[in-house]
């Protein structure tokens, strides 16, 4: 038995009437790195009074873990058992931590490492996390208990195709390499990082194709997942698409339903 939870009841959002809605739905939003998923799809969760998840949290928790335990990205068994061996909770971001950006306060085996999740190195572990197949196992059965029952907007790279396949709504949430590049590049100067432009272009460019080409959960768009290219968009018309979509679908589930909860 492993002792890695999310726990559900500790995350709270805003509640904003949309309409009156016969059924909640499960919101999946996959994406390459500096689409801005996690930051719309916890928009898209406020004005929806959806429960939002960061997936890519826990592994970036679980990276971080075996950094500080210097145990070898590439040591499959010894990487698993940790997994398996590791608690992880999301809680509802303080008011300190959505200061500078936390989309979920982050506790790791009971410490708070919403901050030091969010470093380049920790990122890089996490992606090479994401390629381990058990390791996976334990976090999406994970996610797939936390998520049960829809109301929920979860983001990553393989929600929409393995996480939640069934989800009402998928987006595939996209933008060209150099916008998303300079997105990653502006979050680290915000949090002092000393990187240039250039070699964030490059990392998000190796990070694209390591999730791409991975062999467990490789980043594609699902065959129903709705393709939104944000290029030339901000975080909140971004979110206000994807709740039109909601909105959309939820009616197209109530007419299905004939307009029965």
């Amino acid at each position: 038995m492993h002792d890695l939870r999310v726990t559900q009841s500790r995350i709270t959002q805003p509640r904003v009437a949309v309409l009156l809605r016969m059924s909640k739905l499960t919101i999946a939003i996959d994406g390459p790195a500096g689409s801005g998923k996690s930051s719309v799809a916890r928009r898209v969760a406020a004005m929806l009074g959806y429960l939002y998840l960061d997936s890519g949290a826990m592994y970036r928790a679980l990276g971080l873990k075996a950094l500080r335990q210097g145990i070898p990205l590439d040591d499959e068994a010894r990487l698993v058992a940790l997994a398996n061996q590791t608690h992880i909770e999301l809680r509802a971001p303080t008011a300190e931590h959505e200061a500078v950006g936390a989309k979920n306060c982050v506790f790791l085996d009971g410490a708070d490492v919403t901050r030091e999740i969010r470093t380049s190195e920790v990122a890089q572990a996490a992606s090479r996390l994401a390629t381990i197949a058990k390791v996976r196992q334990v976090l999406v059965a994970e996610q797939q208990r936390a998520g049960a029952g829809g109301g929920i907007v979860m983001e990553g790279r393989d929600i929409g195709t393995v996480v939640f396949p069934k989800a009402e709504l998928k987006i595939f949430l996209d933008a060209s390499p150099e916008v998303r590049a300079e997105r990653r590049w502006k979050e680290h100067q915000e949090k002092g990082d000393r990187i240039t432009l250039p070699e964030v272009f490059d990392e998000v460019i190796e990070r694209d194709r390591r999730d791409r080409e991975r062999k467990v959960s490789p980043l594609v768009r699902a065959a129903d997942a709705v393709l939104v290219d944000n290029t030339a968009m901000g975080i909140e018309e971004t979110a206000r698409l994807i709740v039109m979509l909601a909105q959309e679908r939820e009616k197209e589930l109530a007419g299905a339903a004939g307009g029965k909860p």
